[in-house]
């Protein structure tokens, strides 16, 4: 079973979350809150595989909870609902550890295929809506004033140890890429993509592909508006 924390102002919508989330039978919702507060408090009691988690919330605001969930290194993962593709909101809860995003008006089965996807360990990344979401976190970056941060030489270091083609890779990713995209782009199997995005992220020292595309572009390895298989 898949346990789901609930985390929204309106009382109405996790009720709606509720109806579907617990219709399905690999999934049960262990608890609400209704701000951030109270989120951080029942993902350190309840601990979740998954926090469904509102963006702008009265008080502590998703964005602050998401950071705490993280640093208290629970092993709950967080999915940021937002109202819009472009909510700018929802870029400064990656950083702070979220595994990806889902929009609140997404169809129920993609809403349910996105808690599978983090609860088994991976970033949602890749619908069109997420490429928009990539175009406007790059354009949120300044990839030159990252490289000149005091973290700048320790990813140089994680980015150093891939291969030519694992970087390759990590581009297309970033790009919003899937792995059938990215193998056809580079003319690769998609059980070869797999194998280079299972190499790529323990060797970055990464979560999962939504922080491989934070790091991508936080580096200046991808610029806003490149396309897929483009000139590096």
């Amino acid at each position: 079973m898949i346990s789901v924390l609930l985390v929204d102002d309106a009382p109405l919508l996790r009720m709606g979350f509720r109806m579907v989330l617990e219709a399905q039978p690999d999934v049960a919702v262990v608890g609400e809150a209704g701000d951030g507060a109270e989120a951080v408090a029942l993902a350190a009691e309840l601990r979740p595989d998954v926090v469904l988690m509102d963006v702008r919330m009265p008080g502590v605001d998703g964005i602050e909870a998401t950071a705490r969930i993280s640093a208290a290194q629970l092993p709950s993962r967080v999915l940021i609902l937002t109202t819009f593709d472009l909510d700018e909101y929802a870029f400064a809860a990656l950083r702070a550890g979220a595994a990806g995003f889902l929009l609140k008006n997404a169809h129920p089965a993609d809403l349910i295929a996105g808690i599978r996807t983090v609860a088994a360990g991976d970033g949602v990344v890749a619908p069109r809506i997420t490429r928009q979401l990539i175009e406007a976190f790059a354009r949120q970056t300044d990839p030159a004033a990252t490289a000149a941060g005091p973290r700048a030489d320790e990813r140089l270091e994680r980015l150093e140890r891939l291969t030519d083609r694992e970087r390759e890779v990590l581009v297309e990713i970033a790009r919003g890429q899937s792995n059938a995209e990215i193998a056809e782009t580079l003319h690769l199997s998609e059980a070869t993509v797999k194998t280079h995005v299972s190499r790529i992220l323990p060797k970055l020292e990464l979560r999962d592909r939504v922080q491989a595309v934070v790091f991508a572009y936080e580096i200046g390895l991808v610029a806003a508006g490149s396309q897929p298989g483009a000139e590096r």
